[in-house]
């Protein structure tokens, strides 16, 4: 058995000419950083971003490689060469993919399919770990206290009047 290699994803890029996904990267042992130009065979701008993006990850000979690049990264990347591939300015492709990815608070999620709710939700979940505070971080606060002004009338829901119903 050889010794296990893990390797830190630095950046992740996409080149359109010829189509590769190239990723910078260290090796955990060594201080050198390298590049890996990782070609885009049988893809066109019918292509389903979300199944290239998944083979390429689960990919043997690349596996190692992009255990620190998220799926949502690599979609966004084959997002782009579509977009490219279709006669779409970079600028273009971008602004189409930010509109895709954006959550509409005023959206009934109710009414979406499984699989336009699961990209919803894994969007959201992008943008909590994001936004999130961790212990490490210089900015943490334990414990936080806000007072709340009193001054101002408060209002009252209907569910929380009391009525003479019993339940």
């Amino acid at each position: 058995a050889g010794d296990l290699m893990t390797y830190i994803a630095k950046k992740c890029g996409i080149c359109f000419q010829p189509p590769a996904i190239i990723l910078i990267y260290k090796e955990d042992s060594k201080d050198k950083t390298r590049q890996r130009i990782m070609p885009v065979r049988q893809f066109s701008r019918f292509s389903d971003c979300s199944l290239a993006a998944e083979q390429l990850k689960n990919n043997p000979r690349h596996k190692a490689y992009l255990e620190g690049v998220s799926l949502r990264q690599l979609e966004k990347l084959y997002h782009l060469l579509k977009g490219h591939l279709g006669g779409e300015s970079l600028a273009e492709s971008l602004e189409k993919f930010q509109q895709e990815e954006t959550i509409d608070p005023e959206e009934d999620m109710n009414k979406l399919d499984d699989m336009e709710l699961a990209k919803r939700k894994s969007i959201m979940d992008e943008l909590f770990e994001k936004n999130r505070k961790k212990k490490d971080d210089p900015d943490f606060i334990y414990d936080i206290e806000v007072e709340f002004p009193q001054d101002e009338q408060l209002e009252s829901c209907g569910w929380d009047v009391e009525s003479g119903e019993e339940i």
